[in-house]
């Protein structure tokens, strides 16, 4: 039996195996769809002794650390940085890694219906492995993006430096943080959301909740909002592409 599965860590909740594990049952798919908790990245090396181990998905915290362990990349992934699928490749007894992010059509496809022409610029909220999707897409579309951390960080702005002045001149703001995720569903990061209005575009990442607390924050000043799931199916479907050459 085929397999696949999902690396990161913690994995308190997986969209991913649920979507994968009904996707087989309702197509008659004879695979498995498993999650693997990793404590640290280098314990990948032991997956691969797994035969029937096909491909991978990747998430927090190794989108990033994990292109150490791969044997390519293919060149949105390189581009990108960050690594969100890894396909086994076996052939004449040899294995080789290699490794893709989908994350880039997900967001993507899953963006473009709602940008207006006043979308210039964007605040990406957060700095890991998914941020940098983001970015990439950002720019394809000819969208300014600037980072903001926690601390302080070249090249980003801190939530302390967010002002009236540059919330009026980024109107889309992603949430590219685990900040709000179930269980912690009242946390929200902190931008000044009493700047907030009609124009502005809050995407967040996280699907569970549903509603994060960023955005029911910003429903009530009136802005667009969308939460990850559609991008997060989509990338699921283009995971399942990559590994089976579709």
């Amino acid at each position: 039996m085929r397999r696949f599965g999902l690396i990161g860590f913690p994995l308190v909740q997986s969209f991913s195996k649920k979507f994968f594990t009904a996707k087989f049952e309702k197509e008659g798919i004879d695979a498995q769809y498993e999650l693997y908790e990793l404590k640290d990245i280098s314990e990948l090396i032991d997956l691969k002794t797994d035969t029937e181990l096909c491909g991978l998905n990747v998430t927090i915290p190794y989108k990033e650390k994990v292109i150490q362990f791969l044997d390519e990349l293919d060149e949105t992934a390189a581009e990108v940085g960050a690594v969100n699928v890894i396909k086994f490749i076996r052939t004449e007894g040899k294995l080789k890694l290699k490794g893709y992010n989908s994350d880039v059509i997900g967001f993507e496809n899953s963006l473009k219906p709602f940008l207006q022409t006043y979308h210039k610029n964007a605040l990406i909220l957060g700095t890991g492995g998914v941020s940098k999707a983001v970015n990439y897409v950002l720019q394809k579309n000819g969208i300014k993006a600037t980072f903001v951390s926690r601390v302080s960080k070249e090249n980003a702005l801190t939530y302390s430096q967010l002002t009236e002045d540059i919330l009026n001149d980024n109107l889309l703001i992603v949430n590219a943080s685990p900040v709000g995720t179930f269980p912690n569903v009242n946390d929200c990061p902190e931008i000044p959301y009493q700047f907030l209005h009609e124009k502005h575009f809050l995407y967040d990442l996280v699907y569970n909740p549903a509603e994060t607390l960023f955005l029911k924050k910003g429903k009530e000043h009136g802005t667009q909002l969308l939460n990850g799931e559609s991008m997060l199916i989509t990338q699921a479907l283009v995971s399942w592409e990559i590994w089976n050459d579709c």
